[in-house]
């Protein structure tokens, strides 16, 4: 039982929370904003993705004995946060639902690698990045009316970058945070310690919505986190089998949905945090560390209320720049993949464009006609070499 309290193993599943929750909570938040969510709602997605999250990352930790951390889908939550709008929460949850059956449906049958195999990596990159652009360009507009605070920020953020590279979100969180009460800005009578209790939601199935929304869901969730997860544990060594991951963690998608688990998957950047030398010197005893970032993602499931509370009482300015942030890496990464491959960059740039304009045809978003359009594109360029 001492091996299960070495302070490395604590510390490692502890960053690990942290970092993900502060680099992204702001964006889980937008997300259900956009859906209209009561704050009961909004707690009961803190409190379903917390306790999803931390029965996956113990499961299936102890299961394998290696170290697999889930997350949320953070670029989902993005797209979720710009295609909500105008859905009701019933049809939100029914595209939560169906992106969880296509998660499950492509480990079972091995759709996923079929599919992928017809989706150029570049035109992947470039909705991601059209998505996440919206929150890039917000950091900067909330320079706006919090010049000071969101500069505080900036300038953390790339103090971060040179001297604590692994810090850099929460160095930048917590300077905005610093700064807001300085100015004034925190309203901490908001702040209650409650446990969040789950609300039930029943979904509402949108043909429009599924093939706008959870298409785009599905997709976004497999290419940009439960690849970079897997990539993430083989180039540490682990040989865990791919199937049984993506088909538990869209099986807690199924069944949590309902409750505001819009979607699980493998985690690659707080993954790392467990698989490194500083969680054990022995690779074979650093699941212990994702074991105990999964107790840790209980304690924020059971008091998602508080969670929630919190970061209602920052100022609406420090939420949209630590969300843009936290997102410049990846945005970063998006635009590098979809740009690459010289052949493809006109069908990239379609894509892109499409995507960060916002159109919407027959109620179906800009995500999935951005995908279609550039796909035409590339596949007019193909023939034509």
């Amino acid at each position: 039982m001492r091996s299960w309290f070495k302070v490395s193993h604590i510390s490692a599943g502890f960053i690990a929370v942290l970092v993900g929750y502060t680099s992204s909570v702001a964006i889980v938040f937008q997300a259900a904003y956009a859906a209209g969510a009561t704050s009961e709602q909004l707690n009961s997605w803190m409190w379903a993705l917390g306790i999803g999250m931390a029965v996956s990352c113990i499961g299936l930790s102890l299961r394998y004995r290696s170290p697999v951390l889930t997350a949320w889908s953070t670029p989902g939550a993005a797209l979720l946060a710009t295609s909500l709008q105008g859905l009701s929460m019933n049809q939100a949850v029914g595209v939560f639902l169906f992106s969880s059956l296509l998660i499950v449906l492509s480990g079972i049958t091995g759709w996923f690698q079929k599919l992928m195999q017809h989706m150029p990596r570049h035109l992947a990159g470039a909705m991601l990045a059209g998505i996440l652009l919206r929150f890039g360009m917000d950091l900067f507009a909330a320079m706006h009316t919090q010049l000071a605070l969101v500069l505080l920020m900036f300038v953390a953020f790339l103090a971060g970058r040179l001297w604590l590279p692994r810090y850099t979100v929460p160095l930048a969180l917590a300077a905005g945070i610093a700064g807001a009460a300085a100015m004034g800005l925190l309203h901490l009578e908001k702040l209650v310690w409650s446990p969040a209790l789950p609300v039930f939601t029943m979904p509402e199935f949108s043909p429009s919505a599924l093939i706008g929304v959870g298409i785009p869901l599905f997709i976004v969730t497999m290419t940009s986190q439960n690849i970079p997860g897997l990539a993430v544990l083989r180039a540490n060594g682990y040989q865990t089998p791919a199937s049984p991951l993506i088909n538990w963690t869209g099986a807690l998608g199924v069944v949590l949905a309902p409750f505001g688990g819009f979607a699980f998957n493998l985690a690659a950047i707080t993954a790392a945090i467990c698989m490194s030398r500083d969680a054990d010197a022995d690779p074979a005893q650093r699941y212990k560390a994702s074991v105990w970032a999964g107790l840790f993602y209980l304690l924020t499931g059971i008091f998602g209320a508080t969670v929630v509370a919190l970061f209602a009482a920052f100022p609406a300015e420090l939420i949209a720049a630590i969300a843009g942030l936290a997102l410049i890496g990846t945005i970063a990464n998006s635009l590098h993949a979809a740009l690459d491959d010289e052949l493809g960059r006109e069908s990239a740039l379609v894509t892109f464009l499409c995507t960060a304009s916002g159109l919407s045809i027959s109620g179906i978003g800009s995500a999935f006609w951005g995908l279609l359009f550039g796909m035409a594109v590339h596949a007019l360029a193909r023939k034509t070499r």
